[in-house]
This record gives structure tokens, C-alpha cells and sequence, in this order.
């Protein structure tokens, strides 16, 4: 392998002197057009560099460079499944709860795998990675130091065991032993964060009554969110307050822990309460303590002024103690804006225009707080003009994630071009949405819901060709179509007369697991058999009418629909049509099996494609069927098959005789 790099290494030094020698000549005859004076700049630069030579400085890749210019030359294939379902293939979604069932139930296999090896690591001692991959490796999750000492505290707090962190708390004091600041801010924010309780903890939501009543009574966001029912209330004298009350200094950073911890579990009345006590106490708060408290203020005022008021003081204060606001400080303003009535649109606006003026670029959650307050309930506008102006700002941005409600502007701004039924304004968030890693600020739980009021809003205003492109270019990679949104896709058909694409659709139905919606099947036969068309769609017609009488017979082992009239008479009708006589008089037969009665205009078609085929035999056997249901029709099909057919003898009596048997029954 020396050999061929010696000779390459030979090769390059030497013709490296011919490109030298003649980079000048090379360089001026390929002018493109310039003047004199250009060129002889150009020719003047060129002797410059020639003379120095600059090293160029060391550029340091990061370990995933390779792979994302790679995958920055592939774009995503419409026709495929998410990548996390290519290993399973038969694991593969099929519809949005499949899709939500399947990622839970990898992500429960991967905890459980995860624990197994953590619990054991006995038995994954060896490394067989090249270079080491650390996440394959057991994890430390075993307490290891028993004495009492601030280490082993280190270590209950690194492992997020927030009781056994407690219990070395206490003993630590017990033994007359100082606990460092540092440390205990660590302690503080554990106990904060988790309520108090192990994070690993199955526990139910607490229930006990707590001092704080008013905060619980007047928390009314439990009731909008049913996430609120599952978050855990801050109970009166926990351990945070306790441990709080024993330090012997308590400085910003404590306050800022307790102060949080109370207004994420709900105890907002008392994170006021500490905040007064740290004021008192003549600290200075920092600006995660204002945002929290920003974020309570609609909690603790009933009247749209009032929160204000406590907005508005809670800013002014800011300014007093010299604390720099950012980015959350006035997502945390425009979020509880979306609370203050009538007040929140001018102070929204004044609050965007204030972010700007200090230099901070609004993220997507604050837009999606504007869009909120402009597009609330009955008070939506006519126009859509500052939702035009949001897209304008934002069009060709890439964002990443700075504030955890980023997630929640996509679904909310398609939801809001679907209720004002705006396309142009759809296409813009789209578009938006597929600029730089726009993508990943949406997430699994509202990505359906993005791409199929997306799609509704298609079906509804858009062109069927265009709706058929973004179908094909949607499903089934990131939209699972649900039964409404094939009910849209089939009623865009329907509008623009290109029914002869259900066959197509009826495909799809089956293979995302929606041929046992009774409801859809009846809709999309209904369709097929409502109008006459060319011969061509009438055969493409009747085959899918066979697929469909197979589901109903389940013959895949699925579990079959309920035949009802109409779907009989329908599929006969579309085998009638493709002159599939004999598949046609099977269905007839389903319809004495099944107990349901054909409509007498399906026996007046079928009688008139016997006629065609000259059937006398069928004919006959069609109007003593007609007499087994007792119809009124029986005379009248007895009737025309006398006049229009060749009978014989037996034929014509057993003819007369139901037809004056029809008779004497009206």
C-alpha cells in the first residue's frame, strides 16, 4: 500500500511546479469581461500572493460533520415510513394512534432495556465498542458512599434521589457538620424541582388539603389542561420550606429555588409570599425569579386590570433592581397577556416592539403568544393582516428551540388558517416549516394534527391535481391519514369530477387500516355507484368492488363489516355496469343470505343487462327472486319479461302466475 502513495506523493510534487509556473498566464486569460483597470488589479493581487504565502488556520470538524453533509444530499422519500419503524416492518404505523402506540412502546422497550442493564451491571462489564460508546455502558444509579459526609450528599443529589438526599441532609446537621452554599443550592433546586418527591415515584396526584386552598381554588388552569390533574401540589411544610427555614443565611439563589418550586406545583400565593420575605430581607432577585412570577400573575388576580397591575409592577421592580430581562421574561409577559382580556393586544404589540428595541429576537413561542391573542375566540378579525406580518417577519428563518412553548406555534398557526380558511397563509407556515431543523420544533403529539388540517384545508380550497401532489408527497412518511381526511380527500374528488381516482384511494384505505370503518366503505361505494362512466373506470370500478366485498367477507382473516343494503346494491351495481353478470347475481344472492331487501331499481338494471346478454333463464330466476321478497315491483318485472324476452312455454306460466299473484297482493 507504500508503493502507489510514493508514487502519487512523486506525481503531484511534480506537476505542482507546471500549475505554479503558469497560475499567473491562466489567471489573466480568463478575464470574463473585465476592464484594464480590473485587470490590472487583478494582476496586481495575484504578484502579491505569489510573494507571501498564508497558512490557513486549522479548522476543527465536530464528529457528526461527515454524516450531516451527507444527509444534507438526501431529502426525505414521501414514499417511506419513519426511519424508526425500518427495523420492524411489521410494527409499522398505520394510522396516528398505531404511530403514537409504536413510538410509546419502543421508548417503554428502551427504558426497560436501559433499566436492566443499569440494575445489572455485572453482567455488561465488557466493551465491545471501537471507539467507546458511553450510552451503551451501564450507568451509576447504586448509592455507593454510606458514611455520612457532603460527598455521598453529592451523590444522592447527582442521582436525583430526592428522600435519601433529605434523610443525608439531616444526618449531616445532626452530626454538627456545615453543608457548603454550593451544595446546598444543589439541594434546594432537586427538592424544588421534583415536588419533594423521588422523580421515579408511581405515585397518584396528591389530594391532601393544603394551607394554600385559595391558590388550588383559584388554579382554573387545571380544568383547561388535563395535564394540570397529573402535576403534583405543593404540600404545606415540605421539606423544601423546612430545609429552607434551617439555613443560616439564605441568599438570591435559594429564594429563586423555593420561589420557582412553588409556582411550578401551584402553590402561587406563597411563591408572592417568599418574594415579599426575600424583598424584606433587602436581596436582590434575579430574573428567573421574575419570570416565574410574571408567569403567576394571571393566577393570583381574578380582573384583567389587576393582572396587569401585578405585570406591570413585577417589570417596574425589574428595572429598580438593575435585572437585565430576556427572551423567557417576555415570553412569560405576552403568555399571561393571553389572560388579560381586552388588554391584550395593544400590551402585546408594546411588549414585541419593547423585546426588539432591547435587542432580543423574539422566538417562535412569542409569536405564537401574538398569534394567540389576536385569534382568540369571538374576538377573531376579519383579516388576517398580523398574521401576515408574523409570516413576513419569519419567512426563510430557521429557529432552534429557546423556549419550551416553541413547540406549540406550528399546530396553533395551522389551526388558526384552517378556522379563517386562509391557503395563502397555510403555504407560508409550511414553507416555514420545512426551512433549515424547522421541523424538529415540531412535535410527534401535534404533528398529525398539523398535516391533517393542513391537508383538510387543501381538500377544501385547493385544485384536486394539487391535492393529489402534497397527498403523494404527505403519506404515508410524516401523515397518516385518519377516516375525516379521507372523507375530504374524497369529497375534493367528488368536486372536481375525478372519481375515477377512488380505486386509487380505496388502495390506500385498505393498507393504512381503514377497510373496517363501515361508514368510509359506504361512502366511497356510494360514489362509485352514483354516476355512469366510461367503460374503462366502470371496470377499474367493479375490480375494486371485489376488494371491497372481500373486506366485508373478511377473507383476510380482519374481522368483516356488516353488509347493508346499500353497499349490496352498490357493488352489484358497479358489477352490473362492467358487465360482470355472473359476480352480480352472486351479490343478489347475499342479499336473501343476509336477510336485506333489494331496491327495485337495482332489479329493473339487473333485468335490462340480461336483456343485453339474453339471459332468459336469469331474467326469469330475477323475477321469482323479486316475488320471494314480496315486492311491489313484481308485476311490472313479470311484465317486461313477457314482452321482452323469448320464453318458453314453462316460462311464460310460471311468469303469469307470479304476475297475478303480484296483482291480487296490491
Amino acid at each position: 500500500m507504500a508503493t502507489p502513495g510514493r508514487h502519487v506523493g512523486h506525481y503531484i510534487q511534480r506537476n505542482s511546479r507546471f500549475l505554479l509556473n503558469n497560475l499567473d498566464q491562466l489567471w489573466v486569460n480568463r478575464t470574463f469581461g473585465w476592464t484594464s483597470a480590473l485587470r490590472q488589479h487583478a494582476a496586481e493581487t495575484i504578484t502579491e500572493s505569489t510573494d507571501t504565502i498564508v497558512i490557513p488556520r486549522k479548522k476543527t470538524w465536530s464528529k457528526e460533520a461527515v454524516l450531516e453533509a451527507l444527509a444534507a444530499t438526501v431529502s426525505r422519500d414521501p414514499t417511506a415510513y419513519s426511519y424508526q419503524f425500518q427495523d420492524d416492518p411489521y410494527l409499522t404505523p398505520r394510522t396516528a394512534p398505531e404511530l403514537r402506540l409504536y413510538t410509546l412502546a419502543q421508548e417503554s422497550g428502551r427504558s426497560a432495556a436501559k433499566y436492566f442493564v443499569n440494575s445489572n451491571p455485572k453482567f455488561f462489564t465488557k466493551d465491545f465498542a471501537e471507539p467507546h460508546i458511553p450510552c451503551l455502558m451501564p450507568e451509576t444509579v447504586s448509592l455507593r458512599l454510606e458514611e455520612v459526609s457532603e460527598e455521598a450528599l453529592k451523590e444522592r443529589i447527582n442521582l436525583r434521589k430526592v428522600k435519601a438526599a433529605v434523610d443525608m441532609y439531616d444526618q449531616i446537621l445532626q452530626a454538627g457538620v456545615s453543608v457548603s452554599m454550593e451544595t446546598t443550592h444543589d439541594l434546594l433546586d432537586l427538592i424544588c424541582l421534583y415536588c419533594d418527591k423521588d422523580p421515579v415515584e408511581d405515585e397518584g396526584p396528591e389530594t391532601e388539603d393544603v394551607e394554600g386552598a385559595e391558590d388550588a381554588k383559584r388554579n382554573k388552569a387545571g380544568a383547561r389542561r388535563a395535564s394540570n390533574i397529573l402535576k403534583s401540589i405543593w404540600r404545606e411544610n415540605n421539606n423544601a420550606e423546612r430545609l429552607f427555614n434551617l439555613l443560616p443565611e439564605r441568599d438570591t439563589q435559594c429564594y429563586s429555588a423555593l420561589i420557582r418550586g412553588m409556582v411550578k406545583h401551584g402553590a402561587y400565593t406563597k411563591a408572592f409570599s417568599a418574594y415579599t420575605d426575600m424583598l424584606n430581607n433587602r436581596l436582590t432577585a434575579d430574573v428567573h425569579i421574575f419570570n416565574a412570577l410574571i408567569s403567576a400573575a394571571p393566577e393570583v388576580r381574578d380582573k384583567y386590570n389587576e393582572r396587569w397591575d401585578v405585570i406591570i409592577e413585577l417589570l417596574n421592580q425589574m428595572s429598580q433592581q438593575k435585572v437585565q430581562p430576556n427572551l423567557l421574561t417576555f415570553n412569560s409577559v405576552l403568555k399571561a397577556l393571553r389572560r388579560c382580556g381586552f388588554l391584550a393586544k395593544t400590551q402585546s404589540i408594546h411588549t414585541l416592539n419593547e423585546m426588539k428595541a432591547l435587542g432580543i429576537a423574539p422566538s417562535l413561542a412569542s409569536f405564537d403568544h401574538i398569534l394567540a391573542v389576536f385569534f382568540k375566540g369571538a374576538s377573531r378579525p376579519a383579516n388576517s393582516d398580523i398574521f401576515q406580518e408574523v409570516m413576513s417577519e419569519l419567512a426563510g428563518t430557521s429557529f432552534t428551540c429557546r423556549d419550551p412553548d416553541d413547540t406549540h406555534f406550528f399546530s396553533n398557526a395551522m389551526r388558526i388558517c384552517v378556522e379563517i380558511k386562509d391557503l395563502e397563509l397555510a403555504y407560508k407556515v409550511q414553507s416555514l416549516l420545512e426551512v433549515g431543523d424547522n421541523w424538529r420544533l415540531l412535535r410527534d403529539p401535534y404533528r398529525s394534527y398539523f398535516y391533517g388540517s393542513f391537508f383538510s384545508l387543501l381538500c377544501m380550497m385547493e385544485h384536486v391535481d394539487v391535492v393529489m401532489k402534497w397527498y403523494r408527497q404527505l403519506v404515508p412518511s410524516v401523515y397518516y391519514p385518519n377516516t375525516q381526511g379521507f372523507r375530504d380527500l374524497m369529497q375534493a374528488l367528488d368536486t372536481d369530477s375525478r372519481l375515477d381516482l377512488l380505486p386509487v384511494i380505496w388502495k390506500d384505505i385498505r393498507s393504512l387500516g381503514h377497510d373496517n370503518k363501515s361508514d368510509l366503505v359506504e361512502e366511497l361505494l356510494n360514489l362509485m355507484a352514483r354516476d355512469t362512466h366510461s367503460p374503462e373506470v366502470q371496470e377499474s370500478y367493479a375490480a375494486c368492488a371485489l376488494d371491497v366485498k372481500s373486506v366485508f367477507a373478511g377473507d383476510r382473516g380482519n374481522k368483516s363489516l356488516e353488509w347493508s343494503p346499500s353497499s349490496l346494491s352498490n357493488i352489484t351495481s358497479l358489477l352490473l355496469r362492467a358487465n360482470k353478470t355472473q359476480q352480480a347475481w352472486e351479490m343478489l344472492q347475499l342479499f336473501k343470505s343476509k336477510n336485506r331487501v333489494p331496491a327495485t331499481g337495482l332489479l329493473e338494471e339487473f333485468l335490462s343487462a340480461c336483456h343485453s346478454e339474453g339471459s332468459t333463464n336469469r331474467a326469469v330466476a330475477l323475477v321469482q327472486l323479486s316475488a320471494a321478497f314480496c315486492l311491489s315491483a313484481t308485476p311490472t318485472l313479470a311484465k317486461r319479461t313477457l314482452s321482452e324476452f323469448d320464453l318458453t312455454e314453462e316460462q311464460r306460466a310460471i311468469l303469469l302466475d307470479l304476475e297475478s299473484a303480484g296483482e291480487s297482493l296490491e
